[in-house]
């Protein structure tokens, strides 16, 4: 739906901007009194600018009701900390449902770090960078119960090979 409206929203603009093209190169031909271009100019400028406030303001207000922020329409999310020390990993819960949004909160204790999530195929599903002074969060639906791995992915230190973790993701209750 959101693309049909960027499509509509794109041809709009674009069949606009055409336009005021063709008028301006029509009127690049004028010729006669300044004052009545320089009038006809001021007359255009003018409606150019109020047509595209009423373009503009509609647009923008529709798209900031789509932004991707939480709201109550959301369903609930379960909730996990995660924090990266050298050489491990906290994460609690370490168990989550399938099939339920699952908000991974996730910072560095020390040092930046990379927290990874893999699959049961050893497949990464997600990631991003754990920060010290810094919460990124993940927002990730587990569609198959298993055990996740959670690894480094940035290079924190000699014990950065052994800095593991898992997730379980048990079946939907």
């Amino acid at each position: 739906m959101e693309q049909r409206i960027a499509v509509l929203v794109s041809a709009i603009v674009g069949t606009l901007v055409l336009a005021l093209f063709a008028v301006v190169a029509r009127s690049a031909r004028a010729t006669g009194n300044a004052d009545a271009i320089a009038a006809s100019a001021a007359r255009l400028r003018r409606t150019t600018f109020w047509g595209l406030v009423v373009l503009f303001v509609p647009t923008l207000a529709y798209s900031l009701t789509k932004t991707p922020y939480r709201t109550d329409s959301r369903p609930a999310a379960v909730v996990v900390e995660a924090s990266g020390h050298q050489w491990a990993w906290d994460v609690s819960p370490s168990t989550v449902p399938a099939g339920k949004l699952v908000e991974i909160r996730v910072t560095g204790a020390d040092v930046n770090h990379g927290f990874g999530v893999y699959d049961t195929n050893d497949r990464l599903v997600t990631q991003t960078q754990a920060m010290p002074g810094f919460t990124n969060v993940i927002r990730y639906t587990f569609s198959t119960p298993g055990t996740y791995r959670i690894l480094c992915l940035e290079y924190c230190g000699l014990g950065h090979h052994a800095m593991t973790s898992q997730l379980t993701v048990t079946s939907a209750p």
